[in-house]
């Protein structure tokens, strides 16, 4: 996460040659999806305590 935000922030400076801002750009993507696949993975792991005391899965429909 933290090279993700050091990517960013060094395109958003302007001061990167196209090159280097193209490079940059795949590698964030990268970075973008493997940190998706993590918090979905970790989504499907979060378990909530029910009002009858019993662990289920998380929803979405429980926010």
């Amino acid at each position: 996460m933290s090279e993700l935000e050091s990517i960013v922030s060094q395109m958003e400076s302007g001061q990167l040659p196209l090159e280097q801002s193209l490079a940059a750009y795949k590698r964030g993507t990268e970075l973008l999806q493997s940190c998706q696949k993590s918090l979905a993975a970790i989504e499907q792991q979060i378990q909530i305590l029910n009002e009858a005391g019993k662990l289920q899965p998380h929803t979405d429909q429980d926010e």
